[in-house]
């Protein structure tokens, strides 16, 4: 066996790992499947509900219950979001 056949065998082995590591996180994430439109929905609530939030601090000062309130709900909507990607 000289060096030519030792390299392509590493480099056989090397795409084949990478391929079995792409299957190993990868698999069944696909772009339409219905958990990832729901976490896209949920995590465009979350932005909109946090810049709703920031908005009512600064414009409303006197409205702390309404502004907890408003983060509050997005936070909520935050973390449904990260258990989708974890549990799905």
């Amino acid at each position: 066996m000289n060096q030519e056949d030792v390299d392509r065998i590493i480099a056989e082995a090397v795409e084949e790992s990478k391929k079995e590591s792409h299957k190993k996180w990868h698999k069944g994430k696909s772009s339409t499947n219905g958990v990832n439109t729901a976490r896209s929905v949920l995590n465009w609530a979350f932005m909109i509900g946090f810049v709703v939030a920031v908005i009512i601090y600064f414009a409303w000062p006197e409205q702390r219950m309404l502004f907890f309130g408003v983060g509050f709900g997005a936070v909520v909507l935050k973390l449904v979001e990260f258990y989708l990607r974890f549990m799905f």
